[in-house]
């Protein structure tokens, strides 16, 4: 990732993805006015990080559903923030779970479908289906099991104009029935169900990175980028998706940090920004991908790996403080011309020039700071499999 050029991220494609039909953004770009052009940024950098995404988790009793909502909220079953299990039925109506690091990102524990006299239209009634961007129905039973209930539920949806996503979980009691038996339809006329094969309790393996990729897929950008920081680090192609939505925000970050309430870095010549937003982001790429305390506590938990192994790995900082920042700072190249002047060649970023040696001084340190997050990130996962079935 570090041999990424300069270029690539500010790539005049990309920034469209970021936000469409900003006139006043573009207008303020055209008419040069720094301040204006960090104000509009700064809304779209608070615009991406927060945006609210809702999710639906529905599926029989006993599927492992409220299991799935702890999982990907990062927590264990037994959180004090976790939502209740039980092979009884516990959730009597739609349950808002937030995220503990992502707040804006909230996962409802559904009430079950696999009472008798289960109507989709009726139980869609319920739990009011237009607050979820999207739905996902679990069944712990063999993929060819999917019933009628499931394929009324999954039409349903699908007249709302909403996704959703089948998943077997508990594919560990029967991983080689699970992986040779795919339906082709199910009860109801569902016809060609894409089936997601998890084990709650071994995510990274199996098909949850796949589903994430389509999930990811799916979405516009501002809930995408919220999805993608929210969802646990737990596989090489979940860090490098995490990375990549990562990677397309450091000329943001470093725009807004130097153009909106910026101040002189002590020690640094002639540079200035905001150094609370940079440690605000630098710490928010460490939690994204799983480096803060309670992540690597938890990913304790799940592989039995000594907790002193898994922070050795992780040989990154454990806090972001305003010295490390200006240390870090102090050691980004100090040639800024030659970057001032790729600027200058993106048309509608060339007044990011004006920030002079800041603007590129703040970027070439995020950069690297951004790929040693992702290689401890890695090293903290391949030490926590260490010696353990699970890859």
């Amino acid at each position: 990732m570090a041999s990424r050029v300069f270029q690539s991220s500010l790539s005049l494609s990309k920034i469209p993805e970021l936000w469409r039909d900003a006139s006043a953004l573009k207008g303020a770009f055209e008419e040069g006015d720094l301040s204006a052009v960090a104000a509009k940024l700064q809304t779209t950098l608070h615009s991406l990080e927060n945006a609210r995404l809702d999710i639906g988790i529905t599926g029989g009793t006993g599927s492992g559903k409220s299991t799935f909502v702890n999982t990907i909220r990062g927590l264990g079953d037994e959180d004090p923030k976790s939502a209740y299990t039980g092979v009884v039925e516990m959730t009597v109506g739609p349950t808002p779970y937030a995220h503990p690091k992502y707040p804006n990102v909230i996962t409802w524990d559904l009430p079950g479908i696999s009472t008798p006299t289960f109507q989709a239209e009726k139980y869609l009634q319920r739990v009011l289906p237009a607050r979820y961007d999207f739905f996902i129905i679990i069944t712990s039973d063999d993929v060819m099991s999917f019933t009628a209930h499931h394929a009324q539920l999954a039409r349903e949806i699908l007249q709302l104009g909403k996704r959703f996503y089948l998943i077997r979980s508990k594919v560990d009691v029967d991983i080689a029935a699970s992986r040779s038996r795919h339906p082709s339809s199910a009860d109801g006329g569902l016809k060609d169900p894409q089936v997601f094969l998890l084990s709650t309790f071994e995510l990274g393996k199996y098909d949850f990175h796949r589903l994430e990729e389509v999930m990811v897929k799916d979405l516009e950008s501002h809930e995408r980028h919220v999805l993608l920081l929210a969802m646990p680090a737990v596989s090489e192609p979940v860090l490098e998706r995490k990375a990549a939505s990562l990677w397309q925000l450091i000329w943001l970050v470093a725009a807004v940090a130097c153009g909106v309430n910026p101040s002189p870095v002590p020690g640094v010549q002639d540079v200035a920004c905001d150094l609370h937003m940079l440690i605000d982001s630098l710490e928010g790429d460490r939690r994204s991908f799983g480096l803060d305390r309670d992540s690597l506590v938890t990913l304790v938990g799940q592989t039995g790996q000594p907790l002193h192994k898994i922070l050795e790995a992780a040989r990154g900082p454990k806090t972001v403080t305003e010295a490390l920042v200006v240390e870090l700072l102090g050691r980004a190249p100090r040639d800024a011309s030659a970057f001032t002047q790729e600027l200058l060649n993106v048309p509608v970023l060339g007044t990011l020039a004006t920030c002079g040696l800041s603007f590129a001084t703040i970027y070439q340190m995020l950069r690297p700071s951004l790929d040693e997050a992702v290689k401890d990130a890695q090293r903290a996962l391949l030490q926590a499999f260490l010696d353990n079935s699970r890859p």
